[in-house]
């Protein structure tokens, strides 16, 4: 037997659905937090969503600092590049990423990796003199 795929959905609705909907009847199935950051701001997403499709039809790269944004049913299947405070990461939205920010998908910090102690770091290799 083989395992039919499950289709996706968000709060009930399926994703042709959802792409369907405005920006503001989608913050409707969003969190508190979410919700009110996309009613205050559905502007500056609008503008964001608009600049990536016309950015995507060209070939060029989304670059943006705009960390905070939500992601919206529009911008899936888009690759944008998000700022981490060094450089761009980019960041392919799918469909399990509605409703999160972009910047949660380009982490600020580096994963720590330690090595092996260094000349100094104990009180007993602080005595070898060093030539």
């Amino acid at each position: 037997m083989v395992a039919e795929k499950k289709e996706f959905t968000y709060r009930g609705k399926t994703l042709e659905e959802l792409k369907q909907l405005d920006i503001r009847e989608f913050s409707k199935y969003l969190k508190a937090r979410e919700r009110r950051s996309v009613l205050r701001n559905f502007d500056v997403i609008e503008r964001f969503v608009k600049r990536c499709k016309k950015n995507e039809e060209k070939g060029k790269s989304i670059r943006t600092h705009l960390r905070d944004i939500i992601i919206v049913p529009e911008m899936i299947g888009l690759t944008i590049h998000v700022y981490n405070g060094k450089e761009f990461v980019p960041v392919k939205i799918t469909a399990e990423m509605l409703g999160h920010r972009l910047g949660e998908f380009s982490t600020t910090r580096k994963q720590i990796k330690h090595g092996a102690p260094g000349v100094g770091a104990t009180r007993s290799s602080a005595a070898l003199s060093v030539k």
